[in-house]
């Protein structure tokens, strides 16, 4: 990572701030058109994809989680792939840290890519000093 492609990983809670625009939705409009522009290096783990697509559904139904699903796949963002050596880092930063096992691969991602993480999760408070974070305002 340099100082002019900056590298983000966007937790579930900033996608989900995008799709719903809630407070936290114009900076990742913002990152978004970084990113387009190539500007900005945006990160996503397909385990966190999944976190987004199982919220969509519960609250809107199927069909509205396969058009989120198309919309995302629109966007200037790298989807990860869950692979062994990022498995077994999640593994280790959940055993270590009082987080949820999708938030351990937020964080296993942002630690190889030397990234920041986008969120707005308290959750992510356990991890201060271990990653960088960048804090959307909470969700009402």
């Amino acid at each position: 990572m340099n100082a002019n492609n900056p590298a983000v990983v966007l937790d579930s809670s900033a996608v989900l701030a995008y799709l719903n625009n809630e407070a936290g939705a114009e900076r990742v409009v913002v990152l978004l058109r970084a990113a387009k522009a190539g500007e900005a290096r945006l990160l996503l783990c397909e385990i966190n994809l999944g976190e987004i697509l199982y919220t969509v559904e519960r609250r809107r139904g199927l069909a509205a989680a396969q058009q989120v699903l198309a919309l995302l796949e629109s966007l200037p963002f790298q989807q990860v792939e869950a692979n062994r050596a990022l498995v077994l880092d999640a593994a280790h930063i959940k055993a270590t840290h009082p987080i949820s096992y999708a938030d351990a691969f937020v964080c296993a991602l942002a630690m190889r890519e030397n990234a920041v993480i986008l969120t707005s999760d308290p959750e992510f408070n356990a991890v201060q000093g271990l990653v960088r974070l960048e804090w959307l305002p909470a969700r009402a």
